[in-house]
């Protein structure tokens, strides 16, 4: 008959350090991750407005449409804004990498700021 084969004090303590070096790695990895330590800032026109609903959209260069949803605390006159404007809109937080949103919310600290052609 034949003996199964026992794992060591030292396997063991091998197995716990290379767990613990794993689990070290990915901490490292979330904490050092540079996209979620900056503020966003999206240059773009107003394409969309609904000053009852304190939502906007804008247009960036690319195409790509980014919509928000103001809190009225922010800060920011939605009236001051009219479809056709170039503004800069800049979010002064990190943003989670897994948020998905179907609109940015703009709180107070958040800019948002008309730019000249």
């Amino acid at each position: 008959m034949v003996e199964p084969a026992r794992v060591g004090r030292g396997g063991r303590q091998g197995m716990r350090m290379l767990l613990l070096l794993s689990l070290g790695m990915i901490l490292l990895t979330m904490v050092a991750n540079p996209a979620t330590a900056e503020e966003k800032t999206v240059v773009g026109t107003v394409v969309r407005q609904d000053v009852a609903e304190r939502t906007f959209t804008i247009q960036d260069g690319k195409g790509v449409r980014w919509n928000y949803k103001v809190d009225r605390d922010a800060g920011i006159a939605l009236e001051d804004i009219k479809e056709g404007d170039r503004v800069s809109v800049t979010i002064g937080r990190p943003t989670p990498l897994n948020m998905i949103t179907a609109a940015d919310r703009l709180r107070k600290g958040d800019r948002v700021k008309k730019i000249l052609f």
